[in-house]
């Protein structure tokens, strides 16, 4: 089983002996309870990662580490961008997540015109701190040294530009006549793709969409939920992008 990955500061991505406390530390020490010879990763969660092993365990909260060997891992080539839609209560969490263990490199928060759930005041801010909270979490769980970016809520506005400056832009839409899997894909660049909410894409916006360069896709026979569609369609681009050879 690979080493466990925990989330540090900078100045601790360094050869040497180096003190992980803190939440992290405490959770190495107190949930995950590690102990003295056991292997372990540090990331600052954009692309560094310390790998070491632990010389000491001390008190709830105070691990040492013999850091080996610091890595950086190169930005992904192509970069994926999942706009997600809004879904209804914890689902959006659970796209984050599974999406962030799939691969995907950054997230938008889209307020989809047909979208149930509202992101507004107070509840917009606690709303993406979850998103931004699951996406660090799932990242360390999927062991990676570099988590996804969780972006501030855009408008449909917004969405059609970040379509426009993409070097591919699709739509996944069930009625969409291409299939996904058949679509020529990008080596390199910005792929960015439009999840839609639980009753569909406008079509005002597919027509927006459209004109940015964003063409509609479909994944396959069936119709998944907006949870899950993010992370079928990310499977299916990083698999033929070359990214999961």
């Amino acid at each position: 089983m690979s080493a466990p990955v925990f989330l540090a500061d900078s100045g601790l991505l360094r050869p040497g002996t180096v003190v992980l406390d803190g939440p992290e530390g405490r959770h190495a020490v107190s949930v995950r309870r590690l102990r003295p010879g056991e292997e372990i990763v540090l990331t600052d969660g954009a692309g560094a990662g310390a790998y070491g092993s632990v010389t000491a365990a001390e008190g709830k909260d105070r691990l040492e580490i013999a850091v080996r060997e610091v890595r950086t891992e190169p930005e992904p080539r192509p970069r994926l961008t999942v706009v997600q839609a809004l879904p209804k209560g914890d689902r959006g969490e659970l796209a984050v997540e599974t999406m962030t263990e799939t691969g995907v490199d950054a997230v938008v928060p889209w307020a989809a015109s047909r979208a149930v759930t509202r992101w507004k005041g107070e509840r917009a801010a606690k709303s993406l701190a979850k998103w931004r909270n699951t996406a660090r979490e799932a990242g360390k769980q999927a062991r990676r040294l570099r988590f996804p970016q969780v972006a501030d809520l855009a408008s449909t506005a917004e969405v059609a530009q970040l379509l426009r400056s993409a070097d591919f832009a699709g739509v996944l839409h069930e009625e969409g006549s291409t299939p996904l899997a058949t679509a020529e894909l990008p080596a390199a660049g910005e792929i960015v793709l439009v999840v839609g909410p639980e009753g569909g894409v406008a079509p005002e916006e597919l027509e927006l969409f459209a004109a940015a360069g964003a063409a509609p896709f479909r994944l396959g026979p069936s119709v998944l939920r907006t949870s899950t569609a993010g992370t079928a369609a990310a499977a299916v681009v990083l698999a033929r992008c070359g990214r999961w050879n």
